[in-house]
């Protein structure tokens, strides 16, 4: 499987989530099942353009097609050193297409353990600071 042309490491990279999405950058991360941890994260540096879901499965990674890079010169003035297009399962009955354009792609493999969203969600309490408890006098 490759991606924007670079040839991601061998592995199950089935079930898919973005983990990071801002103006910085847009991390996906991917794994056989992302319940407990990912294997892999794709770091798209400054993207321009996401179109795709928050979690999808089994992507199809495939070149750009003519008309979809079109849209990304009308839309951005040009078209992007990294440019990803896929179809991957969206979680609805049809497969969703999906374009995503960035200045740069970086691929991290590696076993990331993942929070628990109820944990990560959490607002700090006192437990969660370091440090013995404040007094209460």
């Amino acid at each position: 499987m490759a991606i924007a042309g670079r040839r991601l490491p061998e592995g199950s990279w089935w079930d898919w989530e973005v983990i990071v999405r801002d103006g910085g950058q847009l991390r996906p991360a991917a794994g056989y099942d992302l319940t407990h941890h990912d294997g892999l994260e794709i770091v798209f540096t400054a993207p321009g353009l996401v179109s795709c879901p928050s979690a999808f499965q089994d992507p199809v990674f495939r070149e750009p097609a003519a008309e979809e890079t079109a849209r990304l010169r009308r839309a951005l003035g040009e078209t992007p050193p990294v440019v990803v297009a896929f179809e991957a399962d969206g979680g609805g009955p049809d497969p969703v297409s999906c374009l995503l354009a960035a200045e740069g792609l970086v691929v991290l493999p590696g076993l990331v353990a993942r929070r628990s969203r109820v944990r990560a969600q959490a607002a700090p309490g006192l437990c969660d600071w370091p440090g013995p408890p404040l007094p209460t006098d």
